[in-house]
């Protein structure tokens, strides 16, 4: 039997407060969504002013990232991002009744190795929403630091 990290409640909110702090930072309207391991929000907040179909692509981005382990925007990174047309995973995007994104935004929360949950963000360019979902996971990193786990904080993340 293996023991496993669970990402709490406590530690998704402090990521995406930090999210939407960057996103204030750099004047986007943001929504972050940050997930379970198996893709199931425990945060979803949309910034006032933001998109109202942030939050179902933040989630689709975060779902996807836990999901699949790997930041969304590799799965269309040329030249051989799978879901690009002729490689292996070309129409992956249609799993999942719509839900797997495939596009910059998703990045799967990494602790000690292991993923523990996703975070998304819909709202601004892919420069902007990378930003921010990097501002949530240091701001996971930092948390976690004392108690020596290692947080995963990067843009191309692929477990």
């Amino acid at each position: 039997m293996k023991s496993a990290l669970k990402l709490q409640l406590d530690e998704a909110r402090l990521m995406a407060r930090a999210a939407l702090a960057k996103a204030q930072e750099i004047g986007v309207l943001e929504t972050v969504c940050i997930t379970d391991e198996g893709g199931f929000p425990l945060a979803l907040e949309r910034m006032d002013g933001a998109r109202v179909t942030g939050p179902q692509i933040a989630w689709n981005k975060a779902f996807t990232a836990a999901g699949h382990k790997r930041s969304t925007h590799l799965f269309n990174t040329a030249p051989n991002g799978p879901a690009l047309p002729g490689n292996e995973a070309f129409g992956i995007q249609w799993s999942f009744e719509g839900k797997f994104a495939v596009f910059v935004g998703g990045f799967p929360i990494v602790v000690n190795g292991e993923v523990v949950g996703g975070v998304g963000l819909s709202g601004g360019n892919g420069e902007q929403d990378t930003a921010c979902g990097l501002a949530a996971l240091q701001a996971l990193k930092d948390a976690l630091a004392a108690a020596g786990h290692e947080v995963l904080v990067q843009a191309d993340i692929k477990k």
